[in-house]
């Protein structure tokens, strides 16, 4: 027997140290070449590290959350062979994970890939002849359907706790996580068995990788910011008829939602109020106003907010911007969004769709120097040359960098994004 030392290979950029976001190994286990032994986070990217040779896990680096030199042991397995020290060669990043504030609304497509669970009826027992009924066999059945689903032994046993089938889960990766048990519960209602539900315990989770990521830029955008928040109310009872119309002649065309329209809106005013088009870089004390709008758009994914970045927003078309939207969001949420698709907004906008409130204070994502967050519409009665109609309204909460934008500039913003948003005729023309 021999022991090979894998080695945390350079990953690049003056990278020199690593995150341990996940160990998909443990000590004793026996693996198999190309076999996922852990997940590594650096500022630009989480990489999944993969052992080139099979035997036996003898040794591993630390515990999830701990920083690991680059060129340092990562694990030790005993193999057959010869010693040797190997570094792996580092793929391509496709998983980059940048941060963002806000989130965009499920859409219809997301949740049919959620899947429901259906709760079958329990045979009645059989009748026996002795005293003592036969067990019931759903046990082993669900232990059997358990045993196949690659995942955590946390996990398994939160799902058993909670009564899912962990095969009726779907992820997003290679196995489940304790986020795609979130979202199977979210869209299923919370009710996942017919039997009632075991207790649960206290959990202790470390927070790494992307969350770690997520909650030091909040933390600095809180530091660095002078934020100020303005919010207005807008009438889109003739954007949403304009929109219903056209998504019923759409053709081949994707389905229509409020964002094309809002962020068509926002580049028209943006293009007249560059100094909220902008990013600052408070250290040299030099702000930079853009004259292309690149749009972020504000993505939930499993493992936490991403901003995917809508080039030259302010030459596409609704219809390409929702195709955009679509694919850009898509590849967010699967990692498979490139560093370009990741980064480089100008502004950013960020929606919870009708699951959000009637206003909002979202933060302001850095060096951007605005944001503005999408309220859910509302039924309203609202006076009209003395008559009470029924009108759609929402509000719309603009976050700006006080130090750049100031008041008055952030408020002539939202009035000259009224008439657009509130006259379609305008908005398209």
């Amino acid at each position: 027997m021999a022991r090979f030392e894998f080695r945390l290979p350079d990953i690049g950029e003056g990278i020199a140290e690593a995150e341990i976001v996940a160990w998909h190994v443990k000590v004793g286990d026996q693996i198999e070449e190309d076999q996922q032994l852990a997940d590594m986070m650096t500022d630009k990217a989480t990489v999944e590290m993969e052992s080139p040779v099979a035997g036996k896990v003898v040794q591993l680096a630390g515990e999830v959350g701990e920083q690991i030199p680059i060129g340092s042991i990562l694990a030790v397995i005993e193999t057959e062979g010869a010693a040797a020290t190997v570094e792996q060669p580092v793929p391509e990043s496709e998983s980059e994970r940048p941060l963002a504030d806000g989130a965009v609304e499920p859409t219809p497509a997301i949740e049919e890939n959620i899947p429901v669970m259906k709760v079958e009826p329990e045979p009645a027992p059989a009748p026996a002849a002795a005293p003592q009924a036969a067990p019931k066999q759903e046990p082993e059945i669900q232990a059997a359907s358990h045993a196949k689903v690659l995942t955590s032994p946390a996990v398994r046993q939160r799902a058993r706790d909670l009564g899912i089938d962990l095969a009726q889960v779907k992820t997003t990766g290679d196995r489940v996580r304790h986020s795609d048990l979130d979202a199977y519960l979210l869209y299923n209602g919370g009710s996942v068995s017919a039997r009632g539900a075991a207790p649960r315990q206290d959990e202790t989770i470390k927070v790494v990788g992307l969350r770690r990521k997520i909650a030091e830029n909040m933390a600095e955008a809180n530091r660095r910011i002078q934020h100020f928040t303005l919010v207005e109310e807008f009438d889109v009872t003739a954007l949403e008829e304009t929109r219903q119309m056209m998504n019923r002649d759409r053709g081949n065309n994707p389905k229509l939602t409020l964002l094309p329209f809002l962020i068509t809106a926002l580049s028209r005013g943006l293009a007249e109020w560059p100094m909220l088009n902008a990013t600052f870089d408070d250290e040299a004390m030099v702000v930079t106003r853009h004259g292309s709008v690149h749009m972020g758009v504000a993505t939930q994914t499993p493992n936490g907010l991403m901003v995917a970045t809508i080039r030259d927003a302010q030459s596409r078309s609704v219809w390409q911007l929702a195709s955009e939207i679509a694919r850009l969001s898509e590849g967010a949420r699967t990692g498979k969004a490139t560093r370009e698709e990741l980064s480089g907004a100008t502004f950013t906008i960020s929606s919870l769709g009708p699951m959000g409130g009637i206003t909002s204070t979202p933060v302001v994502n850095p060096p951007q120097v605005a944001i503005v967050a999408v309220n859910k519409i509302e039924d309203k009665l609202v006076p009209i040359d003395g008559e009470i109609e029924i009108r759609k309204r929402m509000n719309l909460s603009l976050s700006c960098d006080h130090r750049v934008v100031d008041g008055w500039d952030a408020a002539s913003f939202l009035q000259t994004l009224k008439p657009l948003i509130e006259n379609p005729l305008r908005l398209l023309s």
